[in-house]
């Protein structure tokens, strides 16, 4: 891959790595409520929910990470898969959550895998 795809596919990896731990760690503080746009109250009750999430987040930023570092076909195979993975999450997290999903997490998506297939 060329250097701007590996670090935009990169620094999607860092984004989701930051999603994980908003959600896993810091899900009741003042900052991810305002991140994610929830009261203290609702985020007491969905903290173990929100963990959940996070790990999933982790599992995609580790994919991320390990298809910017992997070699040849594997690293664009890898990185294609988990791209495509992060577009599909943020489309259907703006269709069911919050329409900020679509532009904060499947844009940049479509412009790494855009970048990554004009790298091949």
């Amino acid at each position: 891959m060329s250097t701007l795809a590996t670090l935009a596919v990169l620094a999607l990896a860092a984004l989701h790595a930051y999603i994980l731990v908003l959600e896993m760690f810091l899900w009741t503080t003042p900052r991810a409520r305002a991140a994610f746009g929830t009261t203290a109250e609702f985020a007491a009750e969905t903290k173990a929910l929100a963990a959940n999430q996070g790990l999933y987040n982790g599992f995609l930023a580790a994919g991320l990470l390990w298809g910017a570092l992997a070699s040849g076909t594997v690293g664009f195979q890898v990185s294609v898969f988990f791209l495509v993975c992060v577009a599909v999450a943020g489309v259907y997290g703006a269709a069911t959550a919050s329409r900020k999903i679509l532009f904060v997490q499947t844009v940049p998506a479509l412009i790494a895998l855009a970048l990554v297939l004009l790298a091949h």
